[in-house]
């Protein structure tokens, strides 16, 4: 159990990374739609190769022959593709802070009715009141460590403000869902890395099509004034998506909905402090403070108290 509890912080942590990269893959695509539809594409590939070696048989007519199609084939990644859109909607209308809090708020939530109501083929968990404790602790700890002073006045209006607050909520549903549901494909198709194979291409097809839509083009340049020349490592972004992906589909059967979700936004965070603390990837240099460890040791508090009550 404890290794598994790792292997989901080690894949929160490559979230942030995954992030950084696709933002300076961006600036020579001039377009997110376009640097997603990179980084999944070349996760797809990647996908393939790994199947190739430990799954050929899923590339033959018999293995298809003995499978039924259903929304698990095409949900997962469907709702991959919305929660990026819906983050990209959100940072310039909440900021990043209340974007990570609205979001995060929303997944705890639904692993945990995901978990209590067995939804999407999860396994059944009744519904305590430690639980309950614990998701109070765990959102304690989520807005001590997200946390930032108002530095001017907002300037929309209350009304949509608030509507995009229960807005990102709603989008936060999408990632527990997601991985239950590429979590029973994989099971169906006795395969992790097959399902996530499924999961990445339906969302590279649609940010294809996203892209087609919003940007008008495929062009890309090799060389941006503030970064240089485009890198090799700029499109390793989809490979990090892999990891985070596969991850969560293996861990979701052991841990359920709430406790993936949870441990795997613990390493995102994690390793958002290291990133802001030691200033990497040309990040402005934000030390770590007494704040921020209280809300980690919030987080695992509330973790133990969900996982094992």
């Amino acid at each position: 159990m404890f290794l598994l509890f790792i292997l989901g912080l080690v894949a929160g942590m490559v979230v942030p990374f995954q992030t950084s990269i696709n933002s300076r893959l961006s600036m020579y695509t001039r377009s997110s739609f376009y640097a997603s539809t990179i980084s999944f594409a070349t996760g797809m590939l990647f996908l393939i190769l790994i199947n190739i070696i430990v799954n050929p048989h899923v590339f033959t007519a018999d293995f298809y022959a003995n499978q039924s199609l259903s929304y698990v084939w095409f949900v997962g990644g469907i709702i991959g593709v919305i929660f990026l859109t819906g983050n990209l909607l959100l940072l310039p209308r909440l900021g990043a802070s209340l974007t990570v809090v609205m979001t995060i708020a929303g997944q705890i939530i639904m692993g945990v009715l995901i978990d209590t109501f067995g939804w999407f083929g999860a396994n059944h968990e009744p519904f305590t009141v430690v639980k309950s404790l614990g998701i109070i602790i765990l959102f304690i700890g989520i807005l001590l460590m997200n946390y930032t002073r108002k530095t001017q006045e907002r300037r929309v209006t209350p009304v949509s403000f608030y509507l995009w607050l229960i807005i990102g909520f709603i989008f936060g549903f999408g990632p527990p869902i997601q991985t239950t549901i590429n979590s029973s494909l994989g099971q169906q198709l006795h395969s992790p890395v097959m399902a996530a194979l499924v999961s990445f291409t339906i969302g590279t097809i649609l940010l294809f099509i996203l892209t087609l839509i919003f940007n008008k083009s495929l062009k890309i340049t090799t060389y941006n004034p503030t970064q240089g020349k485009l890198k090799p490592l700029y499109f390793i972004g989809g490979i990090l998506g892999v990891v985070f992906v596969t991850t969560n589909i293996i861990l979701m059967p052991h841990l359920g909905a709430a406790v993936t979700t949870i441990v795997v936004m613990l390493g995102q965070m994690i390793m958002g402090i290291i990133i802001d603390h030691f200033g990497l990837f040309g990040t402005p240099t934000n030390k770590v403070t007494l704040r921020k460890i209280i809300g980690i040791i919030a987080l695992m508090l509330g973790i133990i108290l969900l996982r094992f009550f």
